[in-house]
């Protein structure tokens, strides 16, 4: 017996792992997936009996066809699977054989559409969703497979034509293990190496005196005691980062070189990258302009934690114009971080250290902070990435900045 909203099972894609609740109160009568199984949004999870009669023998069973999926924030409306990004309970992938030519192919229209624009027989395609359905990603990685054999590649390439790296055999040099990459490895693998190709990175450095400000945020311990949140240098950086965004909006875009067109966006969304157990996670924050810095700390607190937890959901994900990745808290001076394309530029936070600042008598201890900011060259020249870092570091050297 379920109620309204009860989980019916958890989900994980690449980077999250949520719950699918059950839109209906009733008794679930039949279960139609299995641990380990890979779905897709619109495949069956079970059937249920709806209604307060407990006679009705009639079964409200969900969608029988998998839908295309256009994106991960579509809340599930039934007991189907909601995410566009395949889950996987754990971490078993049973791929069953290649059917024969001319046996029932199992797959939904979406799927079989897109097999025929991409000239794929699914026929010779594995299905490894439930009941050997055969899903997107499965038509997608036999066109790719395809491809690669045609094109004579023994090493698997690494994009753009580039030939891949072959690995000689390590364990003549001595013992090794082998572990499996996780989910969310090998999606952060292949989302960085996509970017590097892609995006011709530039990097510009500036130090920023944190001392004012560091002073402000220490005055505030006692009143976030009191909310229960702990104001950290990052609502800052979010503040003075939407300001620096708005007054220079070629940072806030994305490139369509298909149509060689240039998106502006007309909202402020910021990623914050968190390091967890399972990997790097990027959480968004939306409409950083229009919110203050205890809801600031607030929400990168939540997001934070959940993505900690692994609790994020793929709408908490998305959206993002700009990102910001900090390794204050564990060290270094500088570094150069990987653009998160579609987006064009990225802010890099190094720890901030005391050092002496020359004000034109004496030399006097400042607080400062490495920032370093990469950028798509091809949106953002050069000049611009210096003013933008120039204004940062403006407006964290006097927060007062932030209200004019």
């Amino acid at each position: 017996e379920v109620e309204v909203d009860d989980p019916l099972v958890t989900v994980e894609s690449d980077k999250a792992t949520f719950e699918i609740p059950s839109p209906h109160a009733g008794k679930i009568t039949k279960v139609l997936v299995s641990e380990g199984d890979k779905l897709s949004e619109g495949n069956d999870l079970l059937e249920m009996q709806v209604g307060n009669d407990a006679g009705d023998e009639e079964d409200d069973t969900d969608d029988a066809e998998a839908k295309d999926a256009e994106s991960a924030d579509e809340s599930p409306r039934k007991q189907s699977a909601g995410a566009s990004d395949k889950g996987s309970a754990s971490g078993k992938d049973d791929v069953p054989d290649v059917p024969q030519p001319g046996a029932k192919v199992h797959a939904g229209p979406a799927v079989r559409k897109l097999a025929r624009e991409l000239g794929a027989d699914l026929n010779r395609v594995k299905g490894s969703g439930p009941k050997s359905r055969i899903i997107k990603d499965d038509v997608e990685g036999y066109v790719k497979a395809q491809l690669q054999k045609t094109q004579g590649g023994g090493a698997v390439a690494g994009g753009s034509g580039i030939p891949g790296i072959k690995l000689p055999d390590f364990s003549q040099f001595g013992d090794i293990q082998r572990d499996a990459m996780t989910r969310m490895q090998v999606a952060t693998a292949n989302n960085m190496q996509r970017s590097w190709l892609n995006v011709p990175h530039v990097t510009q450095h500036e130090d920023v005196d944190f001392t004012d400000l560091e002073a402000f945020r220490k005055g505030l311990k006692a009143e976030g005691e009191k909310r229960a949140v702990k104001m950290t240098p990052l609502p800052f950086i979010l503040k003075a980062c939407a300001h620096a965004l708005t007054a220079l909006p070629q940072f806030n875009v994305a490139l369509d070189m298909e149509r060689k067109e240039i998106v502006r966006k007309q909202y402020i969304h910021i990623g914050i990258a968190v390091d967890t157990p399972a990997g790097l996670m990027v959480p968004v924050i939306r409409d950083v302009d229009k919110k203050g810095l205890w809801e600031l700390a607030a929400e990168a607190q939540e997001l934070a934690g959940k993505a900690r937890d692994k609790k994020l959901k793929p709408s908490e994900m998305q959206g993002g114009c700009f990102s910001i990745t900090s390794l204050g808290g564990i060290g270094g001076t500088a570094f150069t971080p990987i653009v998160n394309s579609p987006e064009v530029a990225i802010l890099g936070v190094s720890k901030a250290a005391m050092k002496p600042v020359w004000d034109g008598e004496a030399f006097q201890p400042r607080l400062l902070c490495p920032l370093s900011l990469s950028y798509d060259h091809r949106a953002v020249n050069g000049a611009d990435a210096a003013r933008f870092t120039t204004l940062l570091a403006e407006l964290m050297g006097d927060i007062r900045r932030l209200l004019l």
